[in-house]
C-alpha cells in the first residue's frame, strides 16, 4: 500500500473516532439541554393554563373552550384536566406531523420529558389537575440537524486535511521518488548522483548512495585512464605518438572492412633517411620526423574522420575515413607544407608523396601495392606534388551530380537495408546489422560510397528517415523475427529537427520499437555528449536497444557513458584484426569488457575475420561478435545474409 493511501486511511481512521467521541459528547449534552428545557417549559405552561382556569367560571364549554386556545397556539403533544376523582373532563391530543430526524436516530437518542402538572382550583375547592406534555419532534429535530451538521463538518476538515497531508507527504517524499530511480540505476549498473535532500533522513541514504556512485565513477576514470595508458604504450610509436605500424595496418584493415568505407591513404617518405641520419645525426632526423607528424596531424578533417601511422623509419602516413570534393587538393597542401617543413630543417632531405582512393571491400595487399607503386614513381620522378595512384573512380564528382543521383534513387525505391548476422558466443542470432544500400547507376553502393556526398548536399536526414522507416516496416512484417540494427548518422544525433524526427517515427512504432537497435558511432557520441544523452534518454523510454560502434578508439572518456543507459557497444574491427597475435591488443579488450560488464553493457566484436580471432575473443569476455567470419559461419548453418540484389554477402 502507498503512503498516499496510508495516510489517507489514517485520516479516515482519526475522522471516524473523533466524529464518534464528539457525536456521543454533543449530543448526550443537547439531549440533558433539550430535556431540561422541555421539562422546565412544560411545568411553565401548567402552571400558567391552571391558573387561567382558576380565575374563569367552571363551566364544561369555557373550560374546554380555553385549553383548545392553548392547545392551538403551542406546540403540544397533550393537555389534559382530570376531575379528582380521575375522570377525564377535557383532552387534547396532536397526532399529526412527526419528526424529520429518522426513526433509528429517535430510537438512538431517545428524549424523555417529564409532564408539567397544576392544579386547578374552584374557589377553595380542587377543581382538577392539569398535565401538559410539550411535543417532542422539534428537539429530535434539532439534535438531529446539529448532528449533520457536525458530520459535515468532520467530513469537511476530514478531506481538507487528507488534501493537505498529501501534498505535504509529495513534497517531503518527492527526494524518495529520485532515491528509487537511482536506486534502479544503481541496479542496472548506472551510477548516477542525485541532489541531498532537505529531509535529514533521506539525506543520510542519498549521501550514501552519492558516495557509492562517485567511487564506482571514480574507479571507472581510473580503469578508463589505465586501459587508455595500455593502448598508447601498445599501439603508439614511441618517437611521433602517432600509430605504430601495425595498428595503423589494423586500422587500415577496419577501414576497408567497415560499410561506410571510402577514403584516401596518403604516405609521406624521407627518399633519403640514410644519407640524411650520417649528414644531419639520427637526432637531428628523430626531431624532424616529430615535427612531420605534428603537421600531419593539421590535416583538416575531424579526429574521428582520420588516422595517423608511422609505418617505418621513413615513412609517416595519413587514412581519411570518407572522401571530400577537396580532399585532393588538401592532400597537395599537406605535401607542400611538409616539403617547406623538410627544407628548413633538415636541407637535402627529399620528401615524396603519394596517395590512393580505397573502397570497401578492397583487399590491403592491393591497395598498398598501388601506393607502393605510385611512391615508386614519385621518387623516380622527384615530384614535388602528391602522386595519385590508379585508383577507383567515383560515379560522380561534383555536388551537383550526386545531389541529383541521390534524388533519382531515392524517388525510384532504389534505397535498401542489407543484413548481417550479430551470434553471441553460443552462436545464437542476436540481431541483424542493416547497413543502406542506394541503387544508382545499375549497381548498389554501400554507405561509404554516397553517405559522405548525401551529407555534403544535405540529404542525409532525408536517407535517415528512409532507413528508420524502412526497418520499421521490416520488423513490423516479420512479427517473430530477430532485432534489427541500423546506423544514425552523426548529422542526425546532432540536429534537433533530424532527432525529433526519428523518435517520432519510433512512436508511430512502439510496438516493435523494442526490436530496434541504434548503432551510434562512439565519437559521435562524445563530440555530441549533450544530444547523445537526450537521445538516450528517448529511447530508452520506447524501449530500444542503443549502444556504440566502432569504439575503443577514446577509451580514457570510457566513463562518461556509464550514465546514458546505453545496452552495448561493438569494438571496433582495428583493435580485433590479428588479436589472436597481439598480447597488448588482447589485454586492451579484456580490460574494455571487464569495464564495460562492471556497468552493465553487452560487449560485441566488429570485423571478426579469422577462427583464430574468434577463439581468442571467446576468452576474452566478449558477449558476442560480427564480421565476415561470422557470415560464412551464418552462411553454412542456413542464415545466409543477402544484399538487395539477392547476392551472398562475405563482408562488412
Amino acid at each position: 500500500m502507498s503512503l498516499i493511501k496510508q495516510l489517507w486511511l489514517a485520516i479516515s481512521l482519526i475522522t471516524l473516532l473523533s466524529l464518534g467521541g464528539s457525536f456521543i459528547v454533543s449530543t448526550l449534552s443537547a439531549r440533558h439541554y433539550l430535556q431540561q428545557e422541555l421539562a422546565v417549559k412544560n411545568m411553565d405552561n401548567a402552571t400558567s393554563l391552571a391558573l387561567s382556569l382558576s380565575q374563569m367560571p367552571k363551566d364544561p364549554v369555557t373550560v374546554e373552550l380555553q385549553i383548545s386556545a392553548q392547545f392551538d397556539a403551542g406546540h403540544y403533544r397533550q393537555i389534559r384536566l382530570t376531575s379528582p376523582t380521575g375522570e377525564v373532563l377535557v383532552e387534547r391530543k396532536y397526532d399529526g406531523r412527526t419528526a424529520k430526524a429518522p426513526h433509528w436516530f429517535m430510537a438512538m437518542v431517545p428524549i424523555e420529558t417529564r409532564a408539567g402538572i397544576a392544579q386547578v382550583q374552584d374557589g377553595w375547592r380542587q377543581f382538577g389537575t392539569l398535565q401538559i406534555e410539550t411535543h417532542d419532534h422539534y428537539a429530535y429535530d434539532s439534535l438531529w440537524a446539529a448532528t449533520v451538521q457536525l458530520l459535515w463538518w468532520f467530513l469537511g476538515g476530514g478531506l481538507l486535511t487528507g488534501l493537505i497531508g498529501t501534498l505535504a507527504l509529495k513534497l517531503v517524499t518527492r527526494p524518495l521518488g529520485r532515491m528509487v530511480e537511482q536506486a534502479e540505476a544503481i541496479g542496472n549498473r548506472r551510477f548516477v548522483t542525485t541532489p541531498e535532500p532537505r529531509t535529514r533522513e533521506f539525506r543520510s541514504v542519498v549521501r550514501a548512495m552519492n558516495s557509492l556512485s562517485g567511487r564506482i565513477h571514480t574507479m571507472l576514470i581510473e580503469e578508463s585512464q589505465r586501459l587508455e595508458q595500455l593502448r598508447r604504450q601498445t599501439q603508439h610509436d614511441e618517437l611521433t605518438g602517432l600509430f605504430n605500424r601495425s595498428q595503423f595496418l589494423n586500422q587500415l584493415d577496419a577501414a576497408l572492412s567497415r560499410d561506410d568505407a571510402n577514403g584516401f591513404i596518403y604516405v609521406v617518405r624521407i627518399a633519403n633517411l640514410t644519407g640524411m641520419n650520417q649528414l644531419a645525426g639520427r637526432a637531428k632526423v628523430d626531431e624532424v620526423l616529430v615535427h612531420l607528424a605534428a603537421a600531419l596531424r593539421t590535416f583538416p578533417l575531424p579526429a574521428d574522420r582520420i588516422e595517423h601511422g608511422r609505418l617505418n623509419a621513413s615513412e609517416v602516413a595519413l587514412l581519411t575515413l570518407g572522401e571530400d570534393e577537396d580532399s585532393i587538393a588538401a592532400l597537395d597542401t599537406l605535401t607542400t607544407q611538409l616539403r617547406t617543413l623538410a627544407a628548413k630543417e633538415l636541407p637535402g632531405a627529399e620528401l615524396r608523396a603519394a596517395a590512393a582512393r580505397y573502397a570497401t571491400g578492397e583487399a590491403r595487399g592491393t591497395l598498398l601495392a598501388r601506393l607502393d607503386g605510385a611512391l615508386a614513381g614519385a621518387e623516380e620522378d622527384g615530384a614535388a606534388h602528391t602522386v595519385l595512384a590508379n585508383a577507383h573512380q567515383p560515379l560522380h564528382t561534383s555536388v551537383a551530380d550526386w545531389r541529383q543521383a541521390i534524388v533519382n534513387a531515392l524517388e525510384q525505391d532504389g534505397l535498401a537495408l542489407h543484413r548481417f548476422p550479430v551470434l553471441d558466443l553460443a552462436g545464437r542470432l542476436m540481431h541483424f546489422e542493416s547497413p543502406v544500400r542506394l541503387r544508382m547507376a545499375g549497381r548498389w553502393l554501400n554507405a561509404g560510397q554516397f553517405l559522405p556526398w548525401a551529407a555534403r548536399c544535405g540529404q542525409i536526414e532525408q536517407i535517415d528517415a528512409r532507413v528508420v522507416a524502412s526497418a520499421c516496416a521490416a520488423l513490423a512484417d516479420d512479427p517473430t523475427g530477430p532485432g534489427l540494427a541500423i546506423n544514425l548518422s552523426t548529422e542526425a544525433l546532432s540536429s534537433t529537427r533530424g532527432r525529433e524526427d526519428f523518435i517520432a517515427t519510433l512512436k508511430a512504432h512502439r510496438h516493435i520499437a523494442h526490436r530496434l537497435w541504434v548503432d551510434v558511432k562512439e565519437s559521435s557520441a562524445l563530440r555530441h555528449p549533450v544530444e547523445f544523452r537526450m537521445l538516450c534518454v528517448a529511447l530508452s523510454a520506447l524501449g530500444c536497444k542503443i549502444g556504440l560502434k566502432h569504439a575503443g578508439e577514446d577509451v580514457a572518456r570510457f566513463a562518461e557513458l556509464h550514465d546514458l543507459g546505453l545496452d552495448y557497444i561493438k569494438i571496433s574491427a582495428a583493435f580485433i584484426r590479428d588479436i589472436d597475435a597481439n598480447p597488448g591488443n588482447q589485454a586492451l579488450v579484456r580490460g574494455v569488457c571487464t569495464l564495460a560488464h562492471s556497468i552493465g553493457l553487452k560487449v560485441i566484436a566488429e570485423g571478426v575475420s579469422s577462427h583464430g580471432e574468434a577463439s581468442v575473443l571467446a576468452d576474452l569476455g566478449l558477449d558476442g561478435m560480427t564480421g565476415p567470419r561470422i557470415v560464412e559461419n551464418s552462411r553454412s548453418s542456413g542464415d545466409v545474409s543477402r544484399d538487395p540484389a539477392g547476392q551472398a554477402m562475405t563482408s562488412q
